[in-house]
């Protein structure tokens, strides 16, 4: 039986230059550099923003051996300035660049997709086992002399697998799966562990949280399995910038942080390096708190559950406190709670939540009853109620309630409750085969608009990403969040976690060394244009490395094909190569078939 309590997972620790992760170690925060690796001075500079912001691990992209070369420039210029902090070198299909840098950098990242096997079109479709084993063996002549540099330089490595890169050759076999992901992955661990090499950290992303979170839970599962422990990077790439990058990271990052699971995490913004070490920083500080609290042990026995349906879920937005009850035509939430406040105008056609002892009885209003309402709504008859309760209220006679009454929707709050008791309370409500509805609730206190949305996104995660609750109620106490942000951000969780899609995706990548246009400016030119397409998924991505994988399930794509040029993208048919940048957007566009 499971525990519901924050407690990290124990890993092996490794040596990062003078800063090691893993093991008692605190969960550390990182970046990347979007600067070109060949411009020393560009890069420095960044390097030391990102420091300064609090990075404690900088990575740079290095596409050859040219690149990895002069990763010792940055170095050198970093540690005459008194920068000691640990640089990491991003290698994609070239090992010759890989051992390059393993001599001159803390940690090296390579890509299992494209270490050995860097071509994916003709590639067999089928192999026999001995093909299949052959094909093994020549990752071990690969990567085996890259180990014993790495070696000779304790240097520490990164097994970075990446959804949208895996290889053909897993392709053939897996699929584009979590179960290929990990087997991806642990082809090149076990190779590690036979050649005693532990100095190894491995990170497994997606930019579709579910499948983020589902293979990293499956990796840390298979290596139990096979008796290994080495410390994880956690990221949900290409998460986008602003709000929808905010809460898609803390989604995917902070559901597995609440495990235990995660030493080291990057949260991917399409924006300036630097501007991601806060959030990342605020996201950890906010899940290891609950180490410091003295929280209580709760058991989230998850056999015999009773599966909920996968309905869409249900929004209900706080304007209990504010005058102006505007809602934002583009995200109308199915319910407006005005509690005790019903005395100034209501909104048109919507439906009215208000608390038992106000209740008027209109036709798009219903009661919220609560514990001591209980006598009101034991006796009640109406065809539809709700009823908010905390968890230490959850007794047996209410629990009895809800059997009796299943159209009695159940607001789960989190008043005295927190995330870890919610979640108990929810696996006690489905193992004993309650099919109301539950609505969960979260209750903040919070001057920060970015902090609200980490939490609140860190929080509701996980029982959005596993079925377990069939809406959201998020709550802010101050005034310094307005009711229209706070809406905003619950559809924002509920987009992120794939269970309601009310506006147009991006998934867009962070950018580094080997995009070749503006990301960030190219990225909201294409909102401006798009964000009225509501489900629709778009796609913008710096490079090839990724771009076509991350982006396989998107509508349409824009991927960075060499200098000052864009490939398009319909679905995984790229339509249009090697467009000028200048009219990239607007070719996108006809692609779509917007008019402008």
């Amino acid at each position: 039986m499971p525990a519901c309590q924050y407690k990290r997972r124990k890993s092996l620790e490794v040596f990062v230059g003078n800063i090691p992760l893993g093991g008692s170690n605190p969960v550390r925060v990182q970046s990347m550099a979007n600067t070109s690796t060949m411009d020393t001075e560009a890069s420095v500079a960044q390097c030391i923003r990102i420091i300064e912001a609090g990075g404690e691990y900088v990575r740079l992209t290095a596409q050859g051996v040219r690149e990895a070369e002069n990763l010792r420039n940055i170095r050198d210029s970093l540690r005459k300035q008194g920068y000691q902090t640990p640089l990491v070198a991003d290698i994609h299909f070239n090992p010759n660049a890989a051992r390059t840098a393993a001599s001159i950098v803390e940690k090296v990242r390579i890509n299992p997709g494209n270490f050995v096997d860097p071509v994916k079109k003709n590639q067999k479709q089928e192999y026999s086992e001995e093909e299949y084993r052959r094909e093994i063996e020549k990752i071990r002549a690969r990567l085996v002399p890259f180990l014993d540099i790495c070696k000779t330089y304790r240097t520490a490595i990164r097994i970075g697998v990446n959804h949208g890169s895996l290889s053909g050759r897993i392709m053939s076999r897996y699929g584009d799966t979590p179960e290929g992901m990990v087997e991806s992955c642990m082809e090149f661990l076990r190779i590690c562990v036979e050649e005693n090499f532990r100095n190894v950290v491995i990170s497994i992303k997606a930019s579709n949280t579910y499948v983020m979170v589902t293979t990293v839970r499956l990796l840390v599962a298979r290596m139990d399995a096979e008796g290994m422990n080495f410390p994880l990077h956690l990221g949900v790439t290409e998460a986008g910038d602003g709000e929808d990058g905010r809460i898609k990271s803390a989604v995917g990052i902070g559901t597995l942080l609440f495990e235990g699971i995660g030493d080291t995490i990057r949260v991917s913004l399409s924006e300036d390096p630097e501007a991601e070490i806060p959030v990342a920083k605020a996201l950890v500080d906010y899940i290891t708190s609950y180490e410091q609290c003295g929280q209580k042990e709760y058991q989230c026995d998850s056999q015999h559950l009773v599966v909920r349906n996968r309905n869409i879920p249900t929004v209900i937005a706080d304007y209990s406190t504010v005058i102006d009850r505007t809602v934002s035509p583009d995200l109308i939430p199915d319910f407006i709670y005005l509690g005790k406040n019903i005395a100034s105008p209501k909104p048109n056609n919507l439906k009215i939540i208000t608390d038992c002892e106000v209740f008027s009885h209109g036709e798009n209003e219903f009661p919220l009853f609560t514990a001591k309402d209980q006598t009101a709504w034991q006796k009640s008859e109406l065809p539809l109620q709700f009823l908010l309760l905390n968890c230490s209220e959850l007794n047996g006679d209410r629990i009895n309630h809800l059997i009796q009454k299943p159209q009695t929707t159940l607001i789960l709050s989190s008043s005295g409750s927190d995330v870890f008791e919610q979640k108990a309370i929810v696996y006690k409500l489905m193992r004993e085969g309650i099919r109301n509805r539950v609505i969960l609730q979260r209750i903040y206190k919070e001057e920060n608009a970015e902090l609200f949305q980490i939490k609140s996104a860190a929080d509701c995660g996980v029982f959005f990403l596993d079925n377990l609750v069939d809406g959201i109620f998020l709550q802010n106490e101050t005034n310094a969040i307005p009711p229209a942000n706070i809406n905003t951000c619950s559809f924002g969780i509920l987009q992120a976690t794939g269970r309601r899609i009310s506006k147009t995706e991006y998934i867009a990548c962070p950018s580094c060394g080997r995009t070749l246009f503006d990301l960030q400016t190219t990225l909201k030119q294409i909102k401006a244009a798009t964000a009225h397409l509501k489900g629709l998924k778009i796609g913008v991505m710096g490079c090839i490395v990724n771009g076509p994988g991350e982006m396989a399930d998107a509508d349409y794509g824009y991927v960075g094909a060499g200098a000052g040029r864009v490939n398009l993208y319909k679905g995984k048919e790229c339509v249009k190569k090697n467009i000028p940048e200048a009219d990239a957007v607007g070719e996108l566009l006809r692609v779509i078939e917007i008019k402008k």
